[in-house]
């Protein structure tokens, strides 16, 4: 039998993906409309004090394409505050023209595939720690997606050997690297959490690097042979003021 590989584990996520129901809005009188974009707002600032307590995280996106057209992606230290989040943000009235299109369930997750023998507790050291509670950063574009490890009968990650396996996720992650500067990763856990075992979100100012890593991650082993993939979803950031021009409706006179 193959040995497991070892993780630590810090905050739980909630990516939430929602589109707008346009027909429905666009029916709402202005007055109404901004009092319901107001409400919203001030629910996302008051989540935002987690992080000045260092309870958490969130990050809006503005998505392309058909599959949403809002991100939500939510850190906190329970599962329990993530559920109250998203109940919350069911109760606002403009929640009756979000209809949701995908939700992500899982946990910030670091293996211990890369890392060294030491004897210290891995979650006193401050460099592990903001990997598993970090403050997410606000470029101008996200990535997001679902994977797994492929197990079937000619590939079967999880029947390779610890040794075989630190050896492949060396290789992957040396390429990993060389985007240093251009693109901020985070890995989330989702075994027994959701449809697929990680969530891989990605950070960047250029939106064309999730383009090339993805691309060039493709010739690497470990995705050519044990990786399967679920939807992409791109966005750009969504802060107050282009909110409200994305949720803006024109009126013809």
């Amino acid at each position: 039998m193959s040995h497991a590989a070892e993780t630590l584990d810090g905050w739980y996520s909630l990516h939430l993906f929602y589109a707008v129901d346009w027909a429905s809005w666009r029916l709402v009188p202005e007055t109404e409309r901004m009092e319901m974009i107001a409400q919203f707002e001030s629910l996302l600032t008051e989540l935002k004090g987690a992080k000045d307590t260092g309870e958490g995280d969130h990050v809006a996106y503005n998505i392309a394409g058909q599959k949403a057209d809002i991100l939500l992606w939510f850190l906190r230290p329970d599962m329990k505050a993530l559920t109250a989040i998203e109940t919350a943000i069911n109760k606002l009235p403009i929640a009756d023209h979000f209809i949701p299109t995908y939700s992500y369930v899982s946990v910030v997750e670091l293996s211990n595939y890369l890392a060294g023998k030491s004897d210290e507790d891995p979650y006193e050291n401050p460099h592990v720690r903001a990997r598993l509670y970090p403050q997410l950063p606000e470029t101008d574009y996200i990535c997001f997606y679902p994977m797994n490890k492929r197990r079937n009968e000619t590939y079967n990650w999880y029947m390779l050997s610890m040794e075989e396996r630190k050896k492949l996720m060396y290789d992957h992650g040396m390429i990993g690297r060389k985007y240093a500067g251009r693109i901020k990763q985070f890995i989330t856990g989702s075994v027994g959490f959701d449809d697929f075992e990680w969530g891989v979100t990605l950070f960047s100012d250029d939106v064309l690097q999730f383009k090339k890593i993805v691309y060039e991650m493709r010739f690497d082993e470990t995705t050519a042979r044990y990786g399967e993939f679920g939807s992409f979803f791109i966005g750009n950031k969504l802060d107050q003021q282009t909110f409200r021009e994305m949720m803006a409706i024109s009126v013809e006179k």
